[in-house]
């Protein structure tokens, strides 16, 4: 497989996972987390601005995160 496809494929999972319910920060580290340079789906969606951590440590996506779930859900 691809190493460079692999966070692509991995990001409509990861939204949708958050979507889903909420999620505290540390159930979002313990889930997703990694220290490989490939899949950094954590860091590049907060990066990218798709999530957010709140105040009191849950994590939700953003409004582009909303719709890049929409338009990731679209494209299947």
């Amino acid at each position: 497989m691809d190493a460079s496809a692999t966070p692509t494929r991995l990001l409509p999972q990861f939204l949708a996972w958050v979507a889903a319910r909420p999620r505290s920060y540390d159930q979002a580290m313990e889930a997703w987390r990694s220290n490989c340079p490939c899949m950094s789906i954590w860091e590049d969606s907060l990066a990218e601005g798709l999530v957010r951590v709140d105040a009191a440590g849950m994590v939700a996506l953003t409004e582009a995160g909303r719709r890049r779930l929409a338009a990731c859900a679209a494209a299947s």
